[in-house]
């Protein structure tokens, strides 16, 4: 994957936003992700996938592109006959992790280098100041802003899918009621496990 700046990033992410988002309070949700928080300069994790400035933003983005492509592939269009309008796939995509924003703090830890000398090198830590939960979370937040079908809720909801902590059973009945919610947790895996570092 190639890196690119933070402000590419944002461009991109509104770019994208705007042309599919056109819901009421859209637009209150794009202000505050793009001036009330650190959505384009959060990363995704605190040690795993994009974390680096811009990550999460650059995370959505490739959640938004996988998504778009798992639901354009013929059997899921023939077979499983999943269909969902451009503005729903940017809504579940662009914004399953906005929990994550003002979350990661700047910090430093020990690590030993190729020498076997340790040394002090940046990382970030994980601080929630509204423990939620995760995708309850960005649902809590969304909803904020603009409403949610059910649909939308169950997928951002479950985004996760079986590598979270919820019970196995409550997972698979969320994703066989709501395929959206698989489809994205699916999107989600690919970037975050073969596009991400």
């Amino acid at each position: 994957m190639i890196k690119r700046s933070s402000s590419e990033i944002k461009d991109e992410f509104i770019s994208v936003y705007n042309a599919n988002i056109n819901r009421d309070g859209a637009d209150k949700l794009l202000d505050y992700l793009t001036n009330r928080c650190d959505f384009f300069t959060a990363p995704a994790s605190t040690r795993f996938h994009s974390c680096y400035e811009g990550g999460l933003a650059q995370h959505s983005l490739n959640v938004y592109y996988c998504l778009k492509d798992y639901l354009e592939r013929r059997r899921v269009i023939e077979e499983y006959k999943l269909s969902y309008t451009d503005e729903t796939v940017a809504v579940v995509a662009l914004l399953h992790d906005i929990c994550k924003v003002d979350t990661y703090v700047r910090d430093f830890r020990n690590v030993k280098n190729e020498q076997g000398i340790w040394e002090r090198v940046p990382t970030y830590r994980f601080e929630d100041k509204l423990p939620y939960g995760h995708g309850e979370k960005s649902v809590y937040m969304i909803s904020g802003f603009m409403r949610l079908s059910r649909e939308e809720a169950m997928a951002i909801r479950w985004h996760m899918g079986f590598s979270g902590s919820e019970e196995t059973n409550l997972v698979s009945r969320a994703m066989e009621s709501y395929p959206l919610a698989f489809a994205v947790s699916t999107a989600d895996m690919e970037a975050s496990y073969f596009l991400e570092e």
